[in-house]
């Protein structure tokens, strides 16, 4: 679980084409005032270390960050940020390195690569892209190299784009870069995406590659390919909140702190261009209508990879219903298959292809019906379930 602070809402410098905050954006219309002693009544009560976010949270007046910033450190002894970079001055390095911040910088590559997060014109674009270039360059100089978040689309795979992207990560890694966190593309309805939809074998071939790549890369790791082997391994205690029983109303992942100190949601699943605020409970019922709907009708019954997917995001849904399953679902589907044969040519035992495994799923489906959950870790050490890999691990 993570707490996004989101001082100006969906406020942006730049209007990516395929933002999936478009819908609310458009929706709210003025920019939303925020109260530096909301926030901080509510991040209080919430009591967890928070992200910077937006939208773009380098909008936020200097003075207020420096008061944030130093609100985390006095509180948690640790901040972060995430931020499309292009506004970073040396002023704000200064103060991510006095307030221990960790900055997550989304960059789809270099130049054209990264055209899709359109700042108004080709011109401001370009400029855009190389100023935050240049700041993570900066950045990891200065021992402080950020996480960076890579959007995949057609603007920066197809044709000979893949290889500039792959040549681009190379560089990265020799900078410093170590963390890489991969998104495919969210077709939204409310923005323009659809021309930059990629089929899902092509998801499937640029993710193969960018896989292929990841061995040469010392300490770099794509977080994707790392999360799904850990789940078929049934150690999903650290994995991201995709993989985990996400309610579309009370976000797993994500409890969200907006300018006044209201709660909300991630942001992803407002597909219909409402910020719902959060629910005071979480409830398991899309995990429970896709166990049982037949794949053909948009569910995921009798899928072997339904423990470790649960449907993935609600917010990639079918047709924007959180109640159906990722429109990424072969993808997923196929990245599954290439790393539990990969498992099983290394002696592991992925729970994919446990003879236990629908015991184990039938466990946790009736975990849910009670409003309940539990790890899969946890799970299958409780029933005797756990692979080779999780058990080792649960006994060290």
């Amino acid at each position: 679980m993570s707490v996004e602070l989101r001082p100006l809402g969906d406020r942006c410098n730049i209007q990516c084409r395929y933002c999936y905050q478009e819908g609310t954006r458009a929706a709210t219309g003025a920019t939303p005032r925020y109260s530096l002693p909301r926030m901080l009544a509510t991040l209080d009560e919430l009591a967890e270390p928070f992200v910077l976010f937006g939208g773009e949270a380098l909008l936020v007046r200097d003075a207020d960050l420096e008061a944030l910033f130093a609100y985390g450190l006095q509180r948690h002894g640790v901040n972060a940020i995430q931020t499309n970079g292009a506004l970073i001055e040396p002023h704000h390095v200064d103060l991510f390195r006095r307030y221990n911040v960790r900055v997550g910088i989304s960059l789809d590559g270099p130049g054209p690569l990264n055209d899709e997060r359109w700042a108004g014109s080709a011109g401001r674009t370009r400029r855009a892209s190389a100023r935050a270039e240049a700041a993570l360059a900066r950045l990891c100089r200065e021992g402080m190299a950020p996480g960076v978040i890579i959007t995949l689309h057609g603007g920066n795979t197809r044709g000979a784009r893949l290889e500039v992207l792959c040549d681009w990560i190379v560089h990265l890694h020799a900078l410093g870069v170590r963390r890489v966190r991969l998104h495919l593309l969210e077709v939204d309805p409310h923005n323009g995406s659809s021309g930059l939809r990629l089929s899902d074998a092509d998801n499937l071939r640029v993710l193969r590659r960018l896989r292929a790549l990841e061995p040469g890369l010392s300490g770099l790791h794509f977080d994707l390919f790392a999360e799904m082997r850990q789940m078929l391994l049934a150690r999903d205690a650290v994995s991201s909140c995709v993989w985990q029983a996400c309610d579309p109303y009370a976000t797993r992942g994500v409890r969200g702190v907006e300018g006044g100190g209201e709660r909300s949601n991630c942001g992803r699943t407002h597909k219909d261009g409402t910020a719902w605020l959060a629910a005071d409970r979480r409830g398991y019922q899309r995990q429970l209508a896709l166990h049982v709907t037949p794949q053909a009708q948009g569910g995921c019954h009798g899928c072997r990879f339904f423990l470790m997917c649960k449907g993935n995001c609600p917010g990639t849904a079918l047709e924007g219903d959180w109640r159906l399953r990722s429109e990424h679902c072969a993808t997923w589907f196929g990245l599954f298959e290439d790393i539990e044969r990969t498992l099983l040519a290394e002696g592991e035992t992925p729970l994919s292809l446990s003879p236990r495994r629908a015991e184990c799923e039938a466990e946790l489906v009736a975990l849910w019906r009670e409003g309940l959950d539990e790890s899969l870790q946890s799970l299958t050490a409780r029933l005797g379930l756990a692979t080779a890999g999780a058990a080792a691990e649960h006994a060290a």
